[in-house]
């Protein structure tokens, strides 16, 4: 963390993310890790959540209440057919996923991971509580054999930001427990960098034995 924060002298605490990179020893063309999760140090994202329903119905009237940046159905198509996606997440209200389908955006959103499906919990009954669920909730999504998440804010004391990693890491795992039966993955090295910081291995490769403890390291 020290020597995140001198790359990042300067510059707001709030603006500046610390990310952890968690590489995996995977097969190509395996399933992927994806999930979402609650740290317990939410990181305060600006995320743009568009809520596919009936534009003039209740569920829409909640979900803009809830913080939806986009409502609608026939609107967002046409966006998304446009070429203008102006959103970071996409849920879907059970009554209009035949809309959805019939739009057919899937080779547009799919690749983005953006596409609402009912195995990712991003099509329900209840808009408004996904969006609140997904205001305080951070998506990670295996790639290319990494699986990278924003973990805390400069600001954070290295109490908090060990908390949501522990956090991150252990989910990590657990999604990959679950892809046993299918598929065999392990964590190969644990990276940390920031905004605009280089990236450290957490594997402790760069330790010997007479290494400086860390408590007694400086970036003065």
């Amino acid at each position: 963390m020290r020597y995140l924060r001198a790359a990042e002298v300067g510059r707001q605490p709030t603006s500046s993310k610390y990310e952890i990179h968690l590489k995996l020893r995977s097969p190509k063309n395996g399933p992927l890790v994806r999930n979402r999760i609650q740290l317990p140090h939410p990181v305060k994202t600006d995320l743009r959540i568009a809520v596919i329903c009936p534009p003039e119905s209740s569920a829409a009237t909640a979900a803009r209440r809830a913080g939806a940046s986009l409502v609608g159905e026939e609107a967002i198509f046409e966006a998304v057919k446009e070429g203008r996606i102006e959103f970071d997440r996409c849920i879907c209200y059970v009554d209009s996923l035949a809309k959805l389908n019939k739009a057919g955006l899937g080779r547009v959103l799919g690749p983005r991971g953006l596409m609402p499906s009912a195995k990712t919990g991003t099509v329900v009954k209840d808009v408004a509580a996904s969006v609140t669920d997904m205001v305080g909730a951070s998506e990670y999504r295996e790639r290319l054999g990494v699986v990278r998440m924003a973990v805390g804010q400069l600001g954070m004391t290295p109490e908090e930001l060990s908390r949501n990693i522990k956090s991150f890491v252990d989910n990590v795992k657990r999604d990959m427990a679950a892809l046993s039966d299918r598929v065999a993955k392990d964590i190969h090295e644990v990276v940390l960098s920031s905004t605009n910081g280089p990236g450290l291995s957490l594997n402790g490769e760069f330790r010997g034995p007479e290494s400086i403890p860390s408590k007694d390291l400086s970036t003065l």
